[in-house]
């Protein structure tokens, strides 16, 4: 397209409160007066989507439900940031007025039968806030920030929670909508994991789905980069709220990242590669933290050696599946069984067959799991074992998985090349008299 942007994904933690939404300013400042485009992408601030989720699910059952402390910590940081901006904050709060009685009006009425219909309509809340917020600020601080409703470009198909991208579309709103905002020296900043479909109902992409809105965008505006902002130093090896000290990857192949994030690691969503790997991209993950350190860099560029990289999957499920009759499990078995799975939109991370069972690791959330045991059981007997890890060790060493496994029971267990995934229960600690 001959024109030069970048893309900025900031995450929840980068927007959790007011100091915080000024080191995104200062971050951006250090972009202005370059010749390129900048495209940002904010999520919610830090704990409102597990909030909205509760207030959705509270409302669905008939309970109580505290939108109101929803409304308090968000006023509270536009009080914090915009003391001193009375005009700014005054139409500040006019937007945040409007989008807080769009939630209310839906409050107001009978839940409907869709619990996932209703979870992206009040979900979704979390993001428009959050990008009022922060466009304002940048305004105020002499960013030539322009707000934009991402419903109006991401389009997706129905699938309300797990929105599938429709490219075409997408694409070509993308690009009708931004660039000329771009050509205009103006940087569009968007929500991220939000999106809408043909019928102008507000999809979600999937819990942390604003690193995929980042990309999704960076290739249909060509980007010449998408940078990640995330509260740690880049790509680790694995989780630093499990771990201690764990190392930074200062470069990766796409290959390596999408295996990473497959296998369950949690610095990026798993559909962000892709996109990017399509058009040679760069996608740089840094801390917004310490913004002039260097994070990690992921190219089509391979690594000859990797460090074991760890990471732990919690709330798994471990279903074991046999026919009624002890016959084996043949092929018209499992193609009903996966038929049923795809229905469920249901995340297998391992399976297993035998001669008469066939066993799931599945991510045990949203009530799927007992839906999908329902729809199988008079055809099949399933004995499930929940609140299990799933352990993906990739570039396994022995002492590692050594280390891995203190107190820890494994009840099943795999490995492909040089990874091996581990379904295993936390065990009590051993008492000695």
């Amino acid at each position: 397209m001959g024109l030069k942007c970048m893309v900025h994904k900031f995450g929840g933690a980068s927007v959790r409160h007011a100091e915080a939404i000024r080191q995104v300013a200062r971050i951006m400042q250090q972009a202005a007066g370059k010749e390129k485009g900048q495209v940002l992408v904010i999520s919610a601030m830090a704990k409102t989507t597990n909030a909205l989720e509760e207030v959705a699910r509270r409302f669905f059952k008939g309970e109580e439900h505290q939108m109101q402390d929803i409304r308090t910590w968000h006023l509270a940081v536009v009080e914090e940031l915009f003391a001193e901006k009375k005009r700014e904050k005054k139409a500040l709060l006019e937007h945040l007025n409007d989008l807080f009685v769009e939630a209310e009006w839906i409050l107001e009425e009978e839940p409907p039968e869709d619990f996932n219909f209703l979870y992206d309509q009040l979900v979704s809340l979390g993001e428009l806030l959050s990008t009022r917020i922060v466009a304002a600020w940048l305004q105020s601080e002499g960013l030539p920030v322009v707000w934009k409703d991402a419903r109006d470009f991401i389009r997706t198909d129905e699938s309300f929670r797990e929105g599938r991208i429709l490219w075409p579309q997408t694409t070509e709103a993308v690009r009708r909508e931004l660039l000329p905002e771009i050509e205009k020296g103006l940087w569009p900043l968007t929500q991220g994991f939000i999106g809408s479909s043909d019928d102008n109902y507000t999809t979600t992409l999937g819990r942390e789905g604003s690193d995929y809105t980042a990309a999704i965008l960076g290739h249909c505006l060509d980007a010449e980069g998408v940078t990640i902002w995330k509260d740690v130093p880049g790509v680790l090896t694995a989780d630093p709220r499990i771990f201690e000290n764990p190392l930074r990857l200062e470069k990766l192949s796409y290959r390596e990242a999408i295996e990473m994030t497959y296998y369950g690691a949690q610095v990026l969503h798993p559909k962000t590669i892709k996109p990017l790997q399509n058009k040679n991209i760069p996608l740089e993950v840094r801390s917004f933290l310490q913004p002039s350190q260097t994070g990690s860099l992921i190219t089509a560029e391979a690594e000859e050696v990797y460090p074991p990289i760890i990471s732990i999957e919690r709330q798994q499920a471990l279903l074991q599946i046999s026919t009624r009759d002890f016959s084996f499990i043949a092929e018209h078995h499992i193609s009903y069984l996966f038929d049923r799975i795809a229905r469920q939109r249901l995340r297998v991370n391992l399976m297993q067959n035998s001669a008469i069972s066939f066993s799931l690791c599945l991510t045990d959330v949203n009530g799927k799991t007992d839906r999908f045991i329902h729809e199988i059981k008079d055809l099949f007997n399933v004995h499930i074992q929940r609140d299990l890890e799933l352990i993906n060790l990739r570039h396994a060493r022995p002492e590692t998985k050594e280390e891995l496994l203190k107190n820890r029971l494994v009840l099943l267990e795999q490995r492909l090349g040089n990874t091996v995934q581990m379904v295993v229960r936390k065990l009590p600690p051993v008492k000695y008299k």
